[in-house]
């Protein structure tokens, strides 16, 4: 069994006049999202063997905050197929992951985060977890799948099972949509 956490970054400045979107860094509210998430991984005593993510400054950023929360910091990964990928892409992110990591914590970008977990966890109709996810996987959240596999090499579509989806406004209804 691994095990598959997923962290989409926090919301960005979009009033920011940077030249390229990768340098997009994260507004105030995405600050307090992050660091909302961390403190809810610690409270959870989420534990990981590594971390893959995207070296975009809006994830970078992220996870800063993110590790403030959570109290430990872990060295990045950084990934440039993370960047804005499709699901095949992270798909071949995962098959690359080490197999002595049984816990991988991989932080990027929507939608390929969203289309990932819905290729993994198979819909069958009863799973109100999936569901909030193919509605919505906003910024900030968190994503975490159980895949029954015992290499990496082995995900493929409908081999996960959603174990839990927390989403900011979980935690904070002051960081809900309507909320700026």
């Amino acid at each position: 069994m691994k095990r598959l956490t997923l962290l989409r970054h926090a919301k960005s400045d979009w009033d920011d006049p940077v030249a390229r979107d990768f340098d997009r860094p994260l507004n105030r509210r995405g600050e307090k999202a992050a660091i909302l998430m961390g403190q809810f991984a610690a409270r959870r005593a989420m534990q990981f063997d590594m971390l893959v993510a995207s070296p975009a400054v809006r994830v970078v950023e992220t996870l800063d905050v993110f590790f403030t929360g959570y109290g430990q910091i872990l060295d990045a990964h950084w990934d440039r197929r993370i960047y804005l990928a499709s699901s095949p892409i992270l798909f071949d992110v995962v098959r690359d992951l080490p197999d002595k990591a049984d816990s991988v914590l991989i932080a990027g970008h929507n939608p390929g985060l969203e289309e990932l977990i819905l290729d993994l966890v198979p819909d069958d109709g009863n799973n109100d977890l999936r569901e909030n996810v193919e509605a919505k996987f906003p910024t900030a959240s968190i994503a975490v799948l159980d895949l029954a596999i015992d290499r990496w090499s082995q995900a493929k579509e409908g081999v996960a099972t959603l174990a839990s989806f927390t989403r900011p406004r979980d935690l904070d209804p002051a960081l809900g949509p309507s909320s700026r």
